[in-house]
């Protein structure tokens, strides 16, 4: 589905692929999948979660695919104010939080139970520096999805997509594999769940406790 392709500070923001309203029955069930996946692994989670934030909401749709669960408070950011408004816009009347803040700025008096951080990491220019960030304030669990490559790429190509880019989405400048994720993931959290719904890598983690200790010793 074609949609307006916004910029903030030269970087695209928001799903430059409506996903979440396409038409198309490929896409509908694809996401519909990743959407249940990040259903099942928020449910799983047995010990009690009060507060939920999701970094890089976008247009704030999974934020509030999240908030219907009613588990929690809900809270929602994304570093652009453009694409926040836009959120701001699509879910007025509900009770989501969004806000304006860097991953990257984040500190530990941020700390909520459940970090949802999805679709955001292949765009990061530090990813490594936001997974530290992540752990700081990932009180309980962290949630996280990227594109697994080269699945991702191969798709787009499939639909006549990004053809001279060979299929790389704009903004994407970090490729895994699954693989490849899960290995990164675990220099800086336990991993305790793996999910692939095509073509989506998904990982639950959990906060190593001492873990931030350890990173800072490293440096």
């Amino acid at each position: 589905m074609k949609k307006a392709r916004l910029i903030d500070k030269g970087i695209p923001v928001g799903n430059w692929y409506d996903k979440y309203k396409t038409k198309n029955p490929i896409g509908r069930y694809l996401v519909a999948r990743f959407l249940e996946t990040i259903k099942e692994n928020i449910i799983s989670i047995t010990e009690p979660i009060s507060s939920i934030l999701e970094i890089g909401c976008g247009e704030g749709f999974l934020a509030s695919y999240i908030n219907s669960f009613g588990i929690a408070s809900v809270e929602a950011c994304d570093f652009s104010e453009t694409i926040i408004n836009v959120a701001r816009n699509n879910f007025a009347g509900s009770n989501i939080n969004f806000f304006a803040k860097d991953i990257y700025d984040f500190k530990e008096s941020d700390m909520k139970d459940l970090i949802i951080c999805c679709e955001v990491l292949e765009h990061l220019e530090y990813p490594e520096k936001a997974l530290k960030n992540l752990v700081d304030i990932s009180g309980k669990y962290c949630l996280l999805s990227v594109p697994n490559e080269p699945l991702w790429r191969f798709l787009n190509l499939g639909r006549f997509k990004y053809i001279a880019q060979f299929g790389n989405t704009p903004g994407h400048i970090n490729h895994w594999s699954s693989k490849e994720f899960c290995s990164l993931v675990s220099k800086y959290f336990d991993i305790m769940k793996v999910n692939n719904p095509l073509p989506w890598t998904v990982v639950l983690c959990k906060r190593q406790r001492n873990k931030r200790k350890i990173l800072e010793n490293e440096e």
